[in-house]
């Protein structure tokens, strides 16, 4: 039962598109969902795999759904490269990217700044803007031994007009142009998930992931044995959701249907 599991959890990590909004069109009211959640006495983190925008322009978009959040419970992949390439990289450096602003501020904030020449990294993400060229330097990169890092492999990317490609297909592109698979930061690998927890003081047993995706939000969770809500507003079909083993916790029309029911 729905319910059951929103007893069971004492935070919420929640992904964006496909559950919050649809592109620019949010779904239901955000402002009395994040209110419930709040009267239900949860923490919650927001986590997407979307490195198209920064962390500022996300606490934006929200506060323009007249949801006022702070910048710490958001977390996208994004801001997790960032952070692993830190990890590697204290220095900082030159990175190829292709994707959008958002993983270029990301990036630039931990000191990694946008070129083509001697790149420690090639990091790719969703780009709305790419062209062949941008594929030609970054295979070239990768083929020569530059490390090959993804934001994420989500394939499709939902908006109100259907599914669009997301930043796995180009991943995919360059995966069959070099023989060279990943390193993939975002969602299912634990990364985001660990973050998130740390940040809310949770733990897997009494963390609930709410998510659109199977393959990236459902699995992560699973994997590192989180509770999982599966919310059918995305990209997931009630076929595909009923047919995956093990079964997500939950299965719900949407976040309005698991987050105020109890009201």
């Amino acid at each position: 039962m729905v319910c059951d599991i929103l007893c069971k959890a004492q935070g919420l990590i929640i992904d964006m598109d496909g559950v919050l909004w649809r592109d620019k069109q949010p779904l239901g009211d955000l402002p009395a969902i994040f209110k419930e959640i709040q009267r239900l006495g949860l923490t919650f983190m927001l986590a997407t795999n979307n490195a198209t925008l920064s962390v500022d322009q996300y606490v934006a978009k929200l506060n323009h759904f007249g949801v006022a959040i702070n910048h710490s419970q958001i977390i996208n992949s994004s801001q997790a490269t960032a952070h692993y390439l830190r990890r590697l990289h204290l220095e900082g450096g030159v990175v190829f990217v292709v994707g959008e602003d958002g993983l270029v501020q990301e990036l630039r904030l931990q000191g990694f700044y946008p070129g083509e020449e001697h790149p420690i990294a090639v990091v790719v993400g969703m780009d709305r803007n790419l062209t062949y060229q941008k594929l030609k330097i970054a295979c070239l990169h990768i083929r020569s031994g530059v490390p090959f890092i993804a934001t994420n492999t989500d394939k499709t990317y939902p908006t109100p007009q259907g599914l669009t490609p997301g930043a796995g297909s180009i991943v995919a592109a360059l995966e069959t142009a070099t023989d060279i698979s990943p390193t993939v930061i975002g969602k299912p690998s634990p990364e985001m998930y660990w973050l998130a927890m740390e940040r809310m003081g949770s733990k897997p047993e009494n963390t609930l992931v709410v998510g659109d995706r199977l393959e990236t939000d459902i699995a992560g969770a699973q994997e590192i044995g989180c509770l999982s809500a599966l919310v059918l507003s995305g990209v997931t079909s009630k076929e595909k959701a009923l047919d995956w083993r093990p079964s997500p916790d939950c299965i719900a029309a949407d976040l309005t249907s698991l987050i105020m029911q109890s009201s």
